[in-house]
């Protein structure tokens, strides 16, 4: 093992120079710069179905390890000053606003206790995730998750069929349902950052959300009323949390959420043109305060949280602390990947690249919607919309117009397709995480795959027939 890691690090430092001035040049790239990349996702599919003790206490330590397997190359071939401003311009203007808002949602989210319980069955269940897929555009895929998902999973809990319940879950409150403004999933808030109206994707995402939003709600109520049906003709299992009424606490969190939106829009809208240099780049001031509010917005939410609430939520640190180590070494990992894809038709990635445009130069907004998402399903969903947003001219007054259908397009790819693998979107991991505590048998990373295949990817390709031909 040891040989082939020595190897792998030779042949990528043989690659040549890596760096362009202001940072990556993704043209001088070798593939062979995926492979910590591509090391780090095998091990989050196979680590917790192989050696799941292991990976359990060791998580960080693997992701460490394949961030370390692609920075030691980097300083080998371009040194620890270029290595350090790429890294710090990642980790710093991505990777700490990423997990930040992720925390300050979840914190948040995590004081809101919904005691009582509902029966889980088939109306009830579907009216859940029906609620759960529209609260995602109003407090963010990971606000809506952390609210529901512990009482749909309690709600179905005497249920020997209960996996389904939280895939589809997944599917709809933790990804599509973000799709309606900037606010619901990361990817559409960095274009409202860049100039795409708040309410553009409201109007131009709405047909392409509700009818896949409404095929799996219906797919999802044919499924559970079976396998309800199959739980009936079985002994009852013991109810762990019985039916009764249903009462909201830690209400001011509610105020709290809110909060969060308007720190959000108000770093979109107050432009001091004041910046922080750091190596590799400038943090722009409005982004240091929101994050900073963020922080104490999160801290407030503890504050002012009574400690039984979180008690009867079972909160804990596990579930960000698992998506912030796993994704600390993924951002890392990606750098060159996203590096090569941003290359163009001059970088590794040409082929791929070159799918996006017609013969005649106007965009393929079918291998747009396909490509962003494929991608999205593995790489950060946010900086691969970046990506083709630049690709389809970066102009959003443009795209907002004559480019809408491609922009439409990128949009939906990013958001919808982050469903498609447990890192797709990082509330994917987060309710995985959160389940599998709860006692659900959650699918391997490789078995959800199977689920999104089965049930997603057919969806995908009808809305391609209808939306983007």
């Amino acid at each position: 093992m040891r040989r082939v890691m020595m190897a792998a690090l030779l042949a990528l430092a043989a690659s040549g120079p890596a760096f362009a001035a202001e940072g990556l040049n993704g043209a001088t790239l070798s593939p062979l710069w995926a492979i910590p990349f591509c090391g780090l996702l095998l091990s989050i599919a196979t680590g917790p179905v192989l050696f799941p003790h292991f990976w359990e206490h060791h998580y960080g330590k693997i992701s460490a390890m394949w961030a370390v397997l692609t920075l030691v190359p980097l300083i080998m071939t371009q040194g620890g000053t270029a290595t350090l401003h790429v890294v710090a311009h990642t980790m710093l203007l991505e990777y700490v606003s990423f997990i930040i808002l992720l925390l300050a949602l979840f914190t948040t989210a995590g004081g809101i206790l919904v005691s009582g319980n509902l029966h889980g069955s088939p109306g009830v269940n579907t009216g859940l995730l029906a609620i759960g897929t529209l609260l995602a555009s109003v407090v963010g895929t990971t606000g809506a998750s952390m609210i529901l998902i512990r009482p749909i999973i309690r709600a179905n809990d005497n249920r020997r069929h209960n996996v389904h319940v939280v895939v589809f879950f997944i599917f709809l409150v933790s990804n599509i349902g973000g799709s309606l403004t900037p606010l619901g999933d990361p990817p559409l808030f960095l274009g409202f950052l860049r100039g795409v109206s708040f309410w553009w994707t409201t109007t131009h995402l709405f047909s392409e959300t509700a009818l896949i939003a409404a095929l799996l709600l219906a797919l999802f109520f044919v499924l559970d009323s079976w396998l309800y049906r199959q739980d009936e003709k079985k002994p009852p299992i013991t109810d762990k949390t019985p039916d009764s009424r249903i009462t909201l606490h830690g209400k001011v969190n509610f105020l709290l959420l809110g909060a969060i939106i308007v720190a959000i829009l108000a770093s979109a809208v107050w432009k001091p043109g004041v910046t922080i240099p750091f190596p590799g780049g400038e943090m722009e001031l409005q982004n240091v305060v929101r994050d900073i509010v963020l922080v104490g917005i999160a801290g407030l939410s503890l504050l002012l949280t009574p400690k039984p609430v979180r008690a009867g939520n079972a909160f804990s640190w596990g579930p960000i602390q698992e998506v912030a180590k796993l994704f600390a070494g993924i951002f890392i990992a990606m750098i060159p990947v996203l590096a090569m894809l941003k290359a163009g038709k001059a970088g590794a990635f040409a082929p791929l690249v070159a799918l996006v445009t017609n013969p005649d130069g106007s965009p393929n907004n079918a291998a747009y919607f396909w490509a962003t998402g494929i991608l999205s399903s593995f790489l950060d969903n946010a900086p691969t919309y970046l990506v083709f947003f630049e690709l389809a001219g970066g102009d959003p007054q443009a795209l907002m117009t004559k480019g809408a259908l491609t922009l439409a397009a990128i949009s939906s790819g990013a958001v919808f397709m982050g469903a498609n693998s447990y890192i797709g979107n990082a509330p994917n991991f987060m309710v995985y995480a959160i389940a599998k505590d709860m006692g659900v048998k959650m699918p391997s990373f490789f078995g959800y795959m199977l689920w999104s295949g089965a049930i997603l990817v057919p969806c995908f390709i009808l809305a391609t027939f209808i939306f983007f031909r």
